[in-house]
């Protein structure tokens, strides 16, 4: 096979949603419907034995919530899908918004009951700044839900982009019977699923205006069909070009749980959403169809399999083929990687790798060699940009119960702030380590993993500090002289980058008025500063 048709196979999405939209239930029927897994974890039985598919945390289990990213790739229709589905609680969001760095389209689930939520319409905003073509599904129609119209109205108010019908609902809650296919203008009847598809023959109608048929559905068929006349007046018709823009979105409706309107969603992405497309690098813009590979580090995972101890460098290939053996360069550090042992995911479950392409999200072992937005290239200097790092919104410090502990919680922290999703600081003067983060659970993720990964009973403390920028300047003598004459204020992130932390956002703007030389960033793009740390 030639790698541009490999690349044209690939189909690379993240699923995005509002806690409890059904996101995580969506992701496992994708996974059924696709035959990748054979019967799903429900959300249900997340208590029981079986636990989400994507959901292999421990906490994640526990809690019944998905608090990191997960990776899954299935064959389906001749395409390959890497599936990206991500925390829907917004504590965890820097996680959503580097995984959306590393796809081409993203599936927004949408709870009817509740419309457009807060972090669905955040992470809407990420989409549409990377103009990532989006497709909707409209969730939970087999509950008492709101209006669809009201649905559709709102979608388009609020995010700011047309909405087209694919597909039409009838009925809702006890009275939903089925949707109306609006493409091929057929009726697919809603029958209650279980955790298997393909148990049943799927019932689909033609003529709606058949007697029996109206006889049958009664006044939820009535107004659906009253409603789809309006839909087809009043929307625009379908425009690839736009959806690809980001400025349409393909609806659809349906009920995750009940597996029903899944399968639409599965054979839409395969049909609209985007093959792998060039992406830019600071040196010039890369084509995913070129013959050499490169690839960048989006997210970093410790412990995926507690037996191991094992770090995985999550890698979103942009450019070329991958083979198993051979010989990458990160452009950061000069060194090389070995790629024996690159793995292929669904999930927590991996199989070895033996070839990929543009597009695909391959794994590989990291210790401490690869750190978050790192290039990977078969020996050109590129750097790949865009990964964000957001300013600590709460900060607090750790303690231990056992002082002989303290080089597992090192190593735990350590690990730990390599992810991203907690970020650890050490200060320029004293000992005392400080966690940043942008959400208060992200605090007890951390104690529950260093109590369960590395053994260690952790104290979680208040900090005094409030608020972090990280600070940069052209002058590398100045920015040291800042750091010196700040030094009680000073301490450095994972990479090293120099971050001046206040207790009030006064003292910032009058840090920022006493040194105008210097530059303070409420995020952190890993080009640029990444250097400037390491100069000074």
């Amino acid at each position: 096979m030639t790698i541009d048709h490999e690349v044209k196979r690939r189909r690379t999405f993240a699923i995005i949603s509002h806690p409890d939209a059904g996101k995580t239930t969506l992701t496992e029927k994708l996974l059924l419907f696709a035959g990748a897994i054979h019967i799903a974890g429900s959300v249900k039985a997340r208590k029981a034995s079986r636990h989400a598919t994507s959901d292999w945390m421990e906490i994640e289990k526990q809690r019944g919530i998905s608090v990191a990213s997960s990776v899954m790739q299935m064959e389906y229709r001749d395409c390959v899908i890497n599936l990206l589905d991500t925390p829907g609680h917004q504590d965890f969001s820097e996680d959503t918004y580097r995984v959306l760095t590393a796809v081409d389209a993203a599936l927004m689930v949408i709870d009817a009951a509740n419309g457009v939520e807060a972090q669905t319409l955040r992470l809407l905003q990420v989409c549409r700044a990377r103009n990532t073509p989006i497709i909707t599904f409209v969730n939970k129609m087999d509950r008492e839900v709101r209006e669809p119209l009201d649905l559709i109205d709102e979608i388009e108010r609020t995010l700011g982009m047309d909405t087209i019908p694919f597909t039409w609902p009838i009925g809702m809650g006890k009275s939903f019977h089925g949707v109306y296919d609006l493409q091929h203008k057929h009726m697919r009847v809603f029958r209650p699923g279980a955790d298997r598809s393909g148990q049943d023959e799927v019932e689909i109608i033609k003529d709606l205006n058949h007697p029996s048929v109206l006889q049958r559905f009664g006044m939820s068929l009535t107004q659906a069909q009253q409603e789809i006349e309006l839909i087809l007046d009043a929307a625009p018709q379908f425009d690839q070009d736009a959806f690809l823009a980001g400025h349409q979105t393909p609806v659809f409706f349906g009920s995750a749980i009940n597996n029903f309107g899944v399968q639409e969603v599965l054979d839409t992405l395969v049909e609209l959403a985007p093959s792998p497309s060039a992406r830019c690098a600071l040196q010039r813009e890369v084509l995913p169809t070129e013959a050499k590979f490169s690839g960048v580090v989006f997210k970093i995972q410790a412990n995926m399999n507690p037996a191991h101890r094992d770090r995985i460098a999550f890698v979103r290939i942009c450019s070329g083929e991958f083979k198993r053996g051979i010989n990458l360069k990160v452009v950061r550090s000069g060194k090389e990687v070995r790629t024996n042992t690159v793995v292929s995911f669904l999930s927590q479950r991996r199989e070895l790798l033996e070839t990929a392409y543009a597009g695909d999200i391959i794994g590989i072992p990291n210790h401490g060699t690869l750190q978050l937005a790192d290039t990977l290239t078969a020996g050109e200097a590129l750097q790949f940009t865009g990964l964000p790092f957001f300013a600590p919104e709460i900060f607090q410090t750790v303690e231990i119960a056992d002082p002989l502990r303290s080089k597992q919680l090192k190593l735990g922290l350590t690990q730990l702030g390599e992810e991203g999703a907690i970020q650890v600081f050490r200060p320029h003067i004293g000992s005392i380590l400080l966690l940043g983060a942008v959400g208060i659970l992200q605090f007890e993720v951390v104690t529950h993993r260093l109590k369960y990964e590395y053994g260690v009973e952790a104290r979680i403390a208040p900090a005094k500090y409030q608020l972090a920028r990280w600070v940069t300047a052209d002058n590398p003598r100045e920015l040291q002289r800042f750091i010196e004459a700040n030094a009680h204020r000073i301490a450095y992130d994972a990479v090293d980058a120099p971050t001046f932390l206040a207790s009030f956002a006064a003292e910032i703007s009058v840090a920022e008025e006493n040194w105008p030389a210097i530059r303070f960033h409420k995020m952190r793009e890993h080009a640029g500063l990444m250097f400037q740390a390491h100069a000074v």
